[in-house]
């Protein structure tokens, strides 16, 4: 019955509050415990979830409702709920917190601009908090910036509209604390993972290091007048891949010296100030545990090319068939296709126009050796176009037991790799990264999976691929 789903879902709360939660206060002053007051508005709040004449929204789908342009009144009855991902008890973050979809792998996050200082005394990293949307506004803190924000007005310029900060009244009848504080489990990716999709998300990257021209330095650069960026590196094969950390003027820890060892660094994604650069800004340093030597690339003289493919002896506009190759359609008319632009031959799969309701196909690369030598890396560059977010899908795996006639039959196993995605300008090829073959033993086949549709059109983008190659130790 509705009416005892209401009694226990109050009774839940009110037990909640009699005891302490699990905390996580990065070795700050715990922030105090909601009132009497405030324990009833969320109470409220949440009655009128349950029977209806309140819906939740997730995060993702506020962002979908602001179209970038101009910021938006909320006039429905709506709540988004998040668990704060960001702490300004360093100094680190100024009148703003970030809330992420869930306390542990996360896909999206939202920043909150406020009108006060030390946000973390209330909304502490890993808060579990409501906002009543109503009202408020959807927008940009400043004109194309690409983060999506929840202010509480709107003001103009020559540049356009953009979001003030929620004030103190709008606080306290729009934001509500639930009593848990739910430990935050940082979302494990590498470099190439990060999107436009995880701004606001708290995420770890691990083997990583400064750049090797920052030892000696400290996180923040008194010449520089607010930020300074400081450039973090990965071993990727034969190149460092690179991205960027952002420390505050104001931080507690802007003194402190940059480690010059290797390790993990955890913080939130974010952009900087003009929103042309995605980067990482620390909540405190005790995220960054750099305990491990500095990794070291590949030589490349050390290396030569075994196999490669950069499908320049295409005929445009037709299947494609070329000798050790295969092409095969799971699901739907489509395969791989052979195509050519501006001189550049490349392969590409997609669904517009094909009529099926799903398009599944797969391309297999001829069988690599790999016991033939120790080490060996395959690479191979991917572009898009018409992507609608990230609802197509191109999956990568490898196999050894494939047969090369049977694709269904074999054992297929999942692999990382740079891909780009809907927010990648259309036809700029993204480099995979070396991808280690070495654990592998026997004959190994490289697959590429697409997925999409040819009714649907959030389902009817295309993925092109190129320069395939296999490098083995010389």
């Amino acid at each position: 019955m509705k009416t005892n789903k209401l009694i226990t879902l109050v009774l839940s709360f009110m037990a909640l509050i009699a005891v302490s939660s699990c905390i996580e206060d990065d070795d700050y002053s715990v922030p105090q415990s909601q009132g009497a007051e405030e324990n009833a508005a969320l109470n409220a709040l949440l009655i009128e979830i349950e029977v209806g004449d309140v819906q939740v929204v997730s995060i993702a789908e506020v962002k979908m409702m602001y179209n970038s342009i101009d910021p938006f009144e909320v006039d429905t009855d709506i709540v988004v709920k998040g668990y704060v991902s960001s702490s300004d008890a360093t100094g680190n973050f100024f009148k703003e917190f970030y809330i992420q979809d869930a306390p542990e792998n996360p896909t999206s996050g939202l920043q909150i601009l406020m009108s006060t200082t030390d946000t973390y005394n209330k909304f502490n990293k890993g808060r579990e908090i409501y906002i009543k949307l109503k009202d408020l506004f959807i927008g940009e803190t400043r004109v194309g910036n690409g983060i999506t924000t929840i202010g509480g007005g709107t003001e103009s310029n020559q540049y356009g509209t953009t979001v003030t900060p929620i004030t103190n009244s709008q606080e306290s009848t729009k934001m509500y604390r639930s009593p848990n504080t739910e430990a935050i489990v940082p979302l494990n990716i590498s470099f190439s993972d990060v999107t436009s999709d995880l701004l606001g998300v708290f995420v770890k990257f691990n083997n990583v290091e400064f750049a090797n021209n920052l030892s000696g330095e400290r996180y923040f650069d008194p010449s520089q007048d607010f930020d300074t960026q400081r450039v973090l590196q990965s071993c990727g094969g034969f190149a460092y891949s690179e991205f960027i950390l952002e420390t505050s003027a104001f931080s507690s820890f802007k003194n402190e010296l940059l480690p010059v060892s290797n390790g993990s660094i955890s913080g939130v994604i974010t952009k900087n100030y003009t929103g042309d650069t995605i980067l990482l800004v620390l909540n405190s340093i005790d995220d960054v545990v750099f305990e491990s030597s500095r990794c070291l690339v590949l030589d490349p003289a050390d290396f030569s090319e075994i196999m490669s493919e950069d499908f320049q002896s295409v005929t445009n506009n037709t299947d494609l068939d070329i000798n050790g190759w295969t092409n095969f359609a799971e699901t739907g008319s489509r395969l791989w296709r052979e195509k050519e632009q501006d001189g550049n031959g490349y392969t590409e799969l997609s669904g517009y126009l094909s009529n099926d309701a799903i398009n599944i196909a797969w391309l297999v690369s001829p069988g690599i050796n790999v016991d033939a030598q120790d080490l060996e890396f395959v690479s191979f560059e991917v572009a898009q176009h018409n992507l609608v977010g990230n609802e197509n899908t191109l999956e990568v795996f490898v196999s050894t037991d494939f047969d090369g006639t049977n694709v269904l039959t074999a054992t297929w196993a999942p692999i990382s790799v740079a891909l780009p995605s809907g927010a990648t300008s259309w036809y700029q090829f993204i480099n995979s990264g070396l991808v280690d073959l070495s654990s592998y033993s026997g004959t190994l086949h490289v697959a590429f999976k697409y997925t999409g549709s040819g009714t649907d059109e959030d389902l009817d983008g295309a993925y092109q691929i190129d320069n395939f190659s296999v490098f083995a130790e010389m």
